[in-house]
Formats: structure tokens, sequence, C-alpha cells
């Protein structure tokens, strides 16, 4: 682990079996008065992949589920088709770009979102700046003719593809391949392109799945966008591990301003991370105060008609108190802080951080069609907080607010601020008369071992997005 970065600021005042709830042991506001019951009971068949079991220490562990209709494997499929889970009055079926352009973004928009699984049904209209950047690990050797056959059966725009190989720091010359990697890279890429066509996508590839190798990724991506696109962009992170008592000098990792100095910081980046797919529980770098932390949410059906009806907190959704990232008012570049207080409206001023932040669909049963080739074989529905990252981060460059850790203003003679601004923006929202309600969906049902309620929860954050406004 690398030292914290020194930097001048001026400051304005893990995964346990599906499902189940993991304990935290931690203290203090953010941790909930009554721990109710189990997590919401998973519908249909669930397949974890060892990629996303709990992994040696010093190693990470992806977060995504696939959905299996034999409840012990993944079948790769030649085309998508409709597969349905019926769930306590509701129904659940496997999700499309366009049926979930229609909920998130109203584009294409039609009546109910139903998923049409046609060849050519598309999704969002073209949208997008900069670079999105995929952090995973190992190699993906088709992740490119992935994204390209992808995009040709859906009928989107073919995408600007990079893949870089996070090697620098001698670990590897070129990453060992990996299928239970790849299937998280293919939908990674797929997925932020989806939401974001007009973004460059960049899968940067680590030489193994050790923290050692995945942190200097990070950094690996941060950098490539600041030297070939100005205008900034988001690093997604699909992947997790345990918290452990030296992150908080990792923090600054995941924030733009520890790269864009050169630049004047007017490269904005922001960092997205998974909150897991354990339940009730946290793990790194969700924790990071500088990342969203992106939870899961079930898309509920009507049985009758397939129309959309409601979202529910998806019990496998990571969340909650972070036991490491404590309220401080000495700057070290990490923690809680008056530079990172987003969450002050919910738990006061000395809270700890606590995701998620904001959420976006991940039951596998509510899945996403992914397309890859070495890891599934051909087509196969994931889901999983994985899915949530970097559709989210798609979404927020979608929205096109650009923001990062720093603002410049002629006020202070061009003094830069560090703050949280995306989570900042987020959160603001939740005390509002009309924003709140117009640009978020409030989910109030399910549980994830804490019952999903309103405003803020330890599943859903303060929801799932609807539109770009306030994004």
């Amino acid at each position: 682990m690398r030292s914290a970065m020194k930097v001048a600021v001026a400051v304005s005042v893990v995964c346990s079996t599906l499902g189940a709830l993991a304990q935290s042991g931690s203290t203090g506001s953010a941790v909930p008065a009554v721990m109710p019951g189990g997590a919401t009971p998973q519908a249909g068949y669930v397949f974890v992949p060892e990629s996303s079991k709990e992994q040696p220490a010093g190693r990470v562990h992806t977060t995504y589920v696939l959905r299996s209709t034999e409840g012990n494997k993944p079948a790769g499929l030649k085309t998508p088709m409709e597969m349905t889970t019926t769930a306590p009055a509701a129904l659940e079926m496997a999700e499309t770009p366009q049926s979930l352009g229609c909920l998130y973004v109203s584009s294409p928009s039609s009546a109910g979102c139903i998923p049409n699984y046609n060849p050519g049904s598309g999704g969002p209209t073209a949208a997008g700046y900069g670079a999105i950047a995929l952090v995973d690990a190992f190699d993906n050797p088709n992740a490119a003719t992935d994204l390209a056959a992808f995009d040709s059966y859906w009928g989107l725009p073919a995408a600007t593809f990079v893949k870089v190989y996070a090697n620098g720091n001698g670990s590897c010359k070129t990453p060992p391949a990996d299928s239970g990697w790849s299937v998280e890279s293919s939908m990674d890429i797929e997925y932020a392109h989806v939401f974001a066509p007009s973004a460059a996508i960049i899968l940067v590839e680590a030489c193994s799945n050790s923290w050692t190798d995945l942190l200097y990724a990070e950094q690996v991506a941060f950098n490539y966008i600041v030297t070939n696109y100005p205008t900034g962009g988001q690093v997604s992170n699909s992947w997790q591990g345990g918290e452990f008592a030296g992150q908080i000098a990792d923090d600054s990792l995941f924030a733009d301003f520890t790269y864009n100095g050169a630049t004047g910081y007017k490269t904005p980046i922001l960092a997205f991370a998974s909150s897991g797919d354990g339940g009730y529980g946290v793990g790194y770098p969700s924790t990071n105060p500088w990342v969203i932390s992106a939870g899961g949410t079930s898309i509920l059906r009507s049985s009758t008609t397939s129309k959309y009806s409601s979202e529910a907190c998806w019990g496998g959704s990571g969340g909650g108190p972070s036991t490491v990232e404590t309220y401080t008012t000495s700057w070290s570049g990490g923690n809680i802080g008056p530079w990172a207080d987003f969450q002050y409206p919910v738990f006061g001023q000395f809270g700890t951080r606590t995701t998620p932040d904001l959420s976006f669909d991940a039951d596998p049963a509510s899945g996403a069609w992914v397309y890859s080739a070495y890891g599934m074989g051909g087509w196969g529905v994931v889901g999983g907080t994985s899915l949530a990252s970097p559709a989210l981060a798609g979404i927020v460059n979608r929205a096109g607010n650009k923001l990062g850790s720093v603002f410049l203003t002629a006020a202070t003679s061009g003094g830069d601020w560090f703050s949280t601004w995306e989570n900042n923006l987020l959160y603001a929202q939740l005390a509002t008369a009309k924003a709140y309600k117009s640009n978020f969906y409030d989910v109030k049902t399910g549980s994830n071992g804490v019952s999903a309620v309103a405003s803020w929860d330890y599943c859903t954050g303060v929801g799932s997005p609807r539109g770009l406004l306030g994004k």
C-alpha cells in the first residue's frame, strides 16, 4: 500500500453467502438501531462464480452473480430470449439496453419499459463525453469482439474502445486470461457504453487480482484519462475486498486531485465502486469517501402485463458503516471530514462513511443480458452490484456535469477546493420537496438484512436514478 500524498487543501466548513446478514461489528451513529431479520429471499437460481467468492488475503473478488436456469451453472446462449422469474406478487425479467435505458434515463421511451429481446431493439440515444475507464484484473482476450458483438446485436453505435495493460509495475508483461474476470470486464465495458455511447471506453487490465496490482491499475486508469481526455470522465471498479487498517493511505488514489494538478485541476474524474453482493456489510474501495458507492435493486414487473411496477432493495446489495473511514478534522487525503461531509444530513457531523450512495438494477433475476465469449461462451444474464457501478458511471457521464474533487472559483483567485462534489450533489437533494422525487426513485421495500426505508437506506443509498437531472 502506498503512503498518503501530502497535498495543500482549502476546506469549506466481502462477500459472504449471497443475501446473508454480515455483522460489521462497528459502533457509532451510522449503525442501525434495529437489525431486522434476514435479507429478502433470492428469486430463482443464482450461480456465484469462483471470481466472486471470498479470496485469500491480499486479493479481491468480483461482485457479479449469474442467473442460471439450472441452479448450478450458467449456460452460454446463442441469443437473448425471454427469461422470467416469479417473485412474490411480481415478475422479474432479464433486462436489456432498451428496457434499462427506458427506466433510468427515459431513452428510449416506451409504455412500461418492457424488455425487447429482438436484434436491433436499441438503447439510449447517443450521449456522453471524454472516457469511462473500467478497472479489472487479468486479461479478457475477447473484450473488443465481445463489445462489438453486443453493440451489433442490440443495434447500438460502435464504441471507441481501448484496452490498456497495467503492467508498468513489473508484475507481468501481459495479464493472464481469466474466464471469471472476463465476464466481469465484458459486462463493465458493455453497460458503461450503453448509457454513454459517445464516451470512449477504456478497459484497464491489472496483472492479477492482488491489491498491489489493482491499486496500480487504478493509477493507470486515472492517468490515462488525464493524458488523453482533457474533458475527463469516470473510473469504475466492480470489485471488492475487506476493509483494512491501512486503506486511508490509498483513498486518494481514487481522487482526481492526485493526478490532475499538472493540468490545473481541469480534468474532472469521478470514481465508482460496487457496494458488494453479500447483503448488509461493507468492503473496500466502496467505503472510500472519494468514491460513489453503487448499491443494488430488483426491478419488479406486473405479473399480468410485464410492465414496470417498482424497484425494491435487492437482498444481496452491500451496505453499512465503515469501521475504518471515520470522521476527522485532520487532512490525510482520506477519511470522512469537512472535505467529505456529504452524509452529514443523515448521520451528523461525526458519523462514519456509510454505503451505498446510489443504486441500479443488480438482482440476477432482473439482471442484464451480457455477451462474453471467453467467460460464458456467449450470452448470459448477469447481476450483482458489478452491473450497477459501470451503469451508474455511464449515467453520470451522460448527465454531463463533469464533476470531480476540485472546484475552482475566481472568488478565491482560482484556489482549489477539494470536496466530494458528485456525492454532495446526490445527497443535497434528499431534503428537497421536488427535486428528490423527480430525480430519484425512492426504494422503500425489500431488505439486505436491514430493511429499505424512505429517503436514504443501507441498501440503496439515496435510491436509483430517474433521468439525468441531479446526477
